[in-house]
């Protein structure tokens, strides 16, 4: 198995989409999210689906052979984070697109627009967590005073999510149904 993990720049990819391979790109956004923009040839497997059985049988099926997997998201992030479920357990090597779907859009590559209006995972996240901060302080304010626990939990989970890079709370809007609308 292997255990090679690197980055790849945007421009770097793009001379590889350029060549006679067509390159394995498994995007591990949410189906909403892909379903809004994304890139020709791509294979969609959210990364709270992701498997290495699932890798495996793509590779088989695409014919990749022991060519790398690219991963996408749309910065990076959510790619490190596929990265070490593959880890150990996919014999290809894994390459991060660094940067992500914004990284490509800068350096020029051209995407899909789909029909898809569902906004990024990470606005959602914003969205929500600020609604809940709100929502703690009104009802804290004006109803009973234990309402300002919502608040601090919310807070506490970002921070916690900022100091482990994980976020519990955007796993969770992975899985709600808006988030599974396809292309």
């Amino acid at each position: 198995m292997s255990e090679s993990v690197q980055k790849v720049s945007a421009r770097d990819f793009l001379a590889v989409l350029q060549s006679a391979e067509e390159p394995l790109v498994i995007d591990v956004r949410t189906v909403a999210e892909v379903g809004h923009e994304y890139l020709d040839g791509s294979v969609n497997m959210p990364l709270h689906e992701l498997s290495p059985s699932k890798v495996r049988t793509c590779v088989t099926e695409k014919n990749t052979g022991e060519g790398p997997i690219h991963l996408l998201c749309g910065t990076g992030k959510r790619a490190e984070s596929a990265i070490e479920k593959l880890k150990g357990e996919v014999a290809n090597p894994l390459l991060i697109i660094d940067g992500g779907i914004q990284a490509l859009k800068q350096a020029g590559c051209s995407l899909n627009k789909g029909q898809g209006r569902v906004m990024s995972l990470e606005r959602q996240v914003r969205v929500a967590a600020g609604s809940l901060v709100l929502a703690g302080v009104l009802l804290g304010t004006f109803l009973n005073s234990g309402f300002f626990a919502l608040s601090a939990f919310v807070g506490a989970g970002l921070i916690f999510a900022g100091i482990t890079d994980t976020c519990a709370m955007g796993m969770l809007l992975a899985r709600m149904p808006w988030n599974s609308v396809t292309r």
